[in-house]
């Protein structure tokens, strides 16, 4: 995750694990109580954290929820996210919003995110489609291959990380919107 950290002298630098209270105070569109119940992914020491530019995961009891948790400029923010069903259609193909890896139509799914504020409260959220594995990372490197077709790009893997987190801070920018 790129966090602030010491400079190595190498682009391959080790990353700190984040602390399960760190996680869950992060959490800006839920309650502290909501944050507190959530499910974190597995243990956390065994998490490869230098492979990964944000935290994503879902709930293995709750496979409608979902969570992101990644550095900002103001410190950490997480997002409780929801999924929605897969819509039986003929769109064989879809493309993640983040990382832009075409996946097959089972592999992406709709994501939505509760507002912040008042917007939140009165219910409203925004949606993206998103790798349903929230691997994005993995992608991104090369490191996990998507079930979709596998299209050329001419953008080298430091230029696809740094879309995938452009893409997701643009995200994370409209859940931030009160727009009440």
């Amino acid at each position: 995750m790129r966090l602030p950290r010491t400079e190595t002298g190498t682009d391959d630098r080790p990353v700190d694990a984040l602390a399960e209270s760190a996680i869950r105070n992060s959490f800006v569109n839920c309650s502290k109580g909501e944050a507190k119940r959530l499910a974190l992914p597995g243990k956390l020491a065994d998490i490869a954290w230098s492979d990964l530019d944000f935290l994503g995961w879902r709930d293995p009891k709750a496979v409608n929820n979902a969570y992101v948790v990644l550095p900002r400029g103001e410190g950490l923010v997480g997002l409780a996210l929801s999924s929605a069903t897969q819509p039986k259609g003929r769109v064989k193909q879809s493309m993640c919003a983040f990382c832009c890896t075409v996946h097959g139509q089972a592999d992406v799914s709709l994501f939505s995110a509760r507002r912040v504020g008042a917007a939140g409260k009165l219910g409203n959220t925004v949606g993206t489609y998103i790798c349903a594995d929230l691997a994005c990372c993995q992608y991104t490197r090369g490191r996990r291959s998507a079930s979709g077709p596998k299209p050329t790009e001419a953008l080298s893997v430091d230029e696809r990380i740094d879309r995938t987190v452009a893409n997701l801070n643009r995200f994370v920018d409209e859940v931030l919107t009160d727009n009440a």
